[in-house]
């Protein structure tokens, strides 16, 4: 190589360093004027999916204590505007105590601190609570959090029934919520079974699959996590009307700002109370030491292609009664027909051959034998009630597994939901189907 050559190639790469350095100072520059808030989320949404908008991080450290450091025989007042103010924890032993005490006690606390009663709030600790619940969690946690990988979602969301139900499978609010994820009747129909003989809120998967389909459809309608899991306690319908009455997406501003008789102090702390709960979840050993997680409790499943009596099925696990529906808690005692599409939770280490060569036949429930008329009329049979499951359509399904599914013809649910091309049924539709 040429002297003249290396010179020129010593200047270019003199100028090309000079450049890098300019580009540099001029990025540093212009983060310099992004607001904090901008950059708070910026930098933890790199590691975390979950951002923490700016000035929530008190109150997160506030559930965080009631989660793990404050027990259930302790009244915490606090201030709801500063959740970094605790004013005094009180023992109160594990008896409830009257609304009438707690006024006293935040009149006496407000004016000792000179504030108004609306700035004094109580507050019960939950540490033992939330102990049990992350024990429970072992049980099913593995599997709950690859419902979510599976369906593109964060696994941390597996950690929302800290705050829902402590892992409580058989938890049922005082206004109808049950299982797990707290779902309410009418939502739990959007996206699982739900009636009288069949509810599979109780059960662990199938409510876990029904929950990680809402949030799912709500981060795609809110565009963003903070929204999306305040809209679990909310409504995605409340959070959107937040969203347009403020002008803001930020959830901050929302608990700042907006107003309404059922957004509450419930609502407005969801969120701060689902990252503590992530935080402790996915760091239990070193909030709770002493106390080991349940073994998982590994489950196979199998999807019957047709109504399969329930004896039959029982009989062709080789599982008793009692743990056929220990294993199958979605079941009531009054099932005796598994409709086509459900799925039949096992022992992971179970053979699930004679359950998976029985669903491939067709069972028909038997009719009752006609009754001897006196009349020359034929008897007239009385056509069989429809009823009616809600499907929320899910990305990658077709409509012929949806049909295959709950035994339906693919016809018949266009019908059904007045669609007239098939290629109008889209993920995140909730189709009505017919079944017999």
């Amino acid at each position: 190589m040429s002297v003249a050559h290396s010179n020129a190639g010593m200047k270019k790469e003199v100028a090309m360093k000079q450049l890098s350095r300019w580009l540099l100072t001029l990025l540093i520059s212009h983060l310099a004027f992004l607001p904090a808030q901008a950059m708070a989320q910026r930098t933890l949404s790199a590691a975390n999916p979950f951002p923490v908008p700016a000035g929530l991080e008190p109150a997160i450290e506030f559930w965080k204590k009631i989660f793990t450091e404050y027990s259930f025989s302790q009244l915490v007042f606090f201030d709801p505007l500063d959740m970094s103010k605790i004013y005094e924890v009180v023992e109160v032993g594990e008896d409830s105590r009257s609304n009438q005490y707690i006024d006293s006690e935040r009149s006496r606390l407000a004016a000792a601190n000179g504030v108004d009663i609306e700035r004094v709030k109580a507050q019960r600790g939950v540490r033992e609570r939330t102990a049990d619940g992350l024990k429970r969690a072992g049980r099913y946690l593995a599997q709950m959090q690859q419902v979510f990988i599976d369906r593109g979602l964060p696994p941390e969301l597996s950690f929302l029934p800290v705050v829902e139900s402590s892992y409580d499978m058989s938890a049922r609010s005082f206004v109808g919520a049950v299982g797990v994820w707290q779902f309410m009747p009418a939502t739990g129909r959007s996206y699982m079974r739900v009636d009288r003989l069949i509810d599979e809120r109780r059960d662990p998967l199938e409510s876990t699959r029904a929950a990680a389909a809402y949030l799912d459809q709500a981060y795609g309608s809110l565009g963003s996590w903070p929204l999306a899991i305040t809209s679990y306690n909310y409504g995605q319908a409340g959070m959107a009307r937040a969203v347009a009455e403020i002008g803001s997406s930020n959830l901050v501003d929302l608990i700042q700002r907006y107003s309404h008789p059922y957004w509450g102090f419930a609502p407005k702390h969801f969120y701060a109370e689902f990252l503590a709960a992530v935080e402790i979840g996915t760091n239990f050993s070193q909030y709770f030491p002493s106390i080991e997680q349940d073994a998982p409790r590994k489950i196979q499943e199998v999807t019957l292609a047709s109504n399969t009596s329930v004896g039959t099925a029982i009989s062709s696990t080789g599982l008793s009664q009692d743990e056929f529906m220990e294993w199958n808690p979605a079941l009531s005692a009054g099932v005796r027909v598994l409709p086509a599409g459900y799925r039949v939770k096992l022992p992971a280490d179970r053979s699930a051959e004679p359950i998976v060569e029985l669903a491939q036949v067709n069972y028909q429930v038997p009719a009752a034998a006609p009754r001897r008329v006196a009349s020359a009329q034929p008897p007239q049979r009385q056509a069989p009630k429809a009823q009616v499951i809600h499907h929320l359509v899910q990305r990658g399904e077709t409509l012929i597994q949806i049909a295959q599914r709950y035994g339906a013809s693919v016809q018949r649910i266009l019908q059904f939901n007045g669609i007239r091309q098939p290629r109008l049924v889209r993920a995140g539709i909730t189709l009505r189907i017919p079944t017999a």
